[in-house]
């Protein structure tokens, strides 16, 4: 008769997370995963059945963890621009509490590019879930008046959209929070009512 599991799943999959986030796909040994998950080697293939698959679904959990985060605070109180002004404020903060690691989605498309179709299908319906939160934003900044018209929504949402991922990449670089804030704060004079 098999043992049962003596251990949390999803608390396995957030510290492979955490150690791939920490040092990529490839930096991340399989001792660093069982210090991370606290499970033993066996444990590790047995469950997930390889380093790859374990990667998967540390992705998968970390993107929709980050679409649940984003969407509450996209959906959260006051005008969109002041919704994407703390998205961008929350970015830059988040960045300087958590030793900077960046996204660990815009880590695994520098990591990858697109030579792997399974990883660039997650990171594809990644983009495509925090696109859509963003165009609704965006429509409502442009109805109520405080976001531009110039533009169409999904332009605005896309140009968003890069920014945190261009925030996240200065936060790895090494750059200041000042420099940080200054991006964020022109992303937000070129997306906003004037």
């Amino acid at each position: 008769m098999a043992r049962p599991r003596e251990f949390d799943e999803t608390v396995a999959v957030e510290g492979a997370m955490n150690a791939f986030w920490a040092r990529g796909y490839e930096g991340t040994s399989t001792q660093d995963l069982c210090a991370a998950t606290g499970l033993g080697r066996s444990s590790i293939y047995n469950t997930f059945a390889s380093k790859r698959a374990l990667f998967e679904r540390a992705l998968d959990h970390y993107r929709a963890r980050g679409v649940r985060i984003r969407g509450d605070l996209l959906e959260g109180p006051g005008t969109a621009a002041e919704k994407i002004a703390r998205l961008l404020e929350d970015v830059v903060e988040d960045e300087l509490e958590h030793a900077r690691r960046g996204c660990l989605v815009v880590n695994t498309v520098a990591e990858f590019g697109v030579r792997d179709k399974e990883i660039t299908a997650l990171i594809d319906a990644d983009t495509a879930a925090h696109l859509r939160q963003l165009t609704t934003c965006v429509r409502a900044g442009q109805a109520d008046g405080s976001l531009t018209r110039d533009r169409k929504p999904a332009d605005i949402a896309q140009f968003v959209h890069s920014t945190v991922g261009g925030l996240r990449l200065m936060s790895r670089r090494g750059e200041s929070a000042a420099a940080m804030r200054a991006v964020a704060d022109i992303a937000l004079a070129a997306v906003t009512a004037s």
